[in-house]
């Protein structure tokens, strides 16, 4: 079976053949690690990169082989947030006036907005403030290419098949930090489902995918504490058919957390989630009436 796999600046969209293709989207919008030439950022790379989802994209690599579409952002969360909306921006990190009307959300009053302001509690990560044309810059290349992307694929795969089931792929570090919406030093379950209270996708998708991970033995919670945000707030629409979960991994799972490597437990969490993925892919099939 033969895999297309084609990059656009910052993207990577991964698919099946044709014949095979199903209804299921899956995006992992931070687990990007090719750093942009001019990130300036200060404060140290390997503090920076706690910010990245590790390896997100590669847990899901099933995908296209289940007839799914993959996308993935080869650009870091921290130079600019594709899962956050666009008014999500912290005036204090620019050196003039946003041109447009802000809103700043719960994360970015924590740091970690659209374009991301503190590395860790109380570490910045930027030596100065930013100009109107460089964020916008980022903007153009690389926010809009992963929404555009990801959208035409939702929307085409819609019209086919009259129906569309999105996963939005995370990690999650397995202890919060002084960041985080919960507040510092608690521990995280397994496996977090985020739909927004149940307005971004019917509730048999929510409960099929809680079922399979609690039947291999993981600690699943559903919108404790994510809910999900803007991928599955903008994709999730299900009086259109159209239905979006996003799904949150702890990483001791998968990896140390502070050399960022692969732990031994990776290839069993890969095994699990590539069952995962072939039991969405029918779950997709059998509701788009095939």
């Amino acid at each position: 079976m033969s895999i297309a796999d084609r990059t656009i600046p910052g993207v990577l969209f991964r698919t099946g053949p044709k014949a095979a293709e199903v209804p299921l989207v899956f995006d992992s919008p931070h687990s990007g690690t090719d750093y942009p030439a001019d990130f300036d950022h200060t404060c140290p790379r390997d503090v920076l990169r706690t910010a990245e989802d590790t390896y997100v994209h590669e847990l899901y690599a099933a995908a296209p082989a289940q007839g799914a579409t993959l996308i993935g952002a080869l650009f870091p969360r921290s130079y600019i947030d594709a899962n956050r909306h666009l008014a999500d921006l912290d005036q204090a990190l620019l050196a003039e006036p946003w041109p447009g009307p802000l809103k700043p959300g719960v994360k970015t009053k924590l740091g970690m907005g659209l374009i991301r302001r503190l590395a860790i509690p109380k570490l910045p990560v930027y030596g100065r403030k930013l100009g109107v044309a460089e964020v916008q810059a980022r903007i153009d290349r690389y926010y809009h290419a992963y929404h555009d992307e990801l959208a035409a694929a939702a929307d085409r795969l819609h019209a086919r098949w009259g129906g569309l089931w999105h996963i939005d792929c995370h990690s999650m570090k397995s202890v919060s930090n002084a960041m985080a919406s919960e507040g510092a030093g608690v521990a995280r379950a397994d496996f977090v489902l985020g739909d927004r209270d149940g307005t971004t996708c019917a509730p048999e998708l929510t409960g099929f995918v809680r079922e399979f991970l609690t039947g291999r033995g993981y600690d699943v919670r559903v919108n404790d504490p994510y809910k999900g945000v803007e991928l599955v707030r903008r994709h999730g629409r299900p009086r259109e058919n159209r239905h979006s979960l996003q799904i949150e991994v702890n990483r001791k799972l998968y990896m140390d957390e502070e050399s960022f490597e692969r732990n031994e437990n990776f290839p069993r969490l890969k095994s699990d989630l590539d069952g995962l993925v072939a039991a969405l892919s029918g779950f997709a099939k059998e509701r788009a009436g095939t």
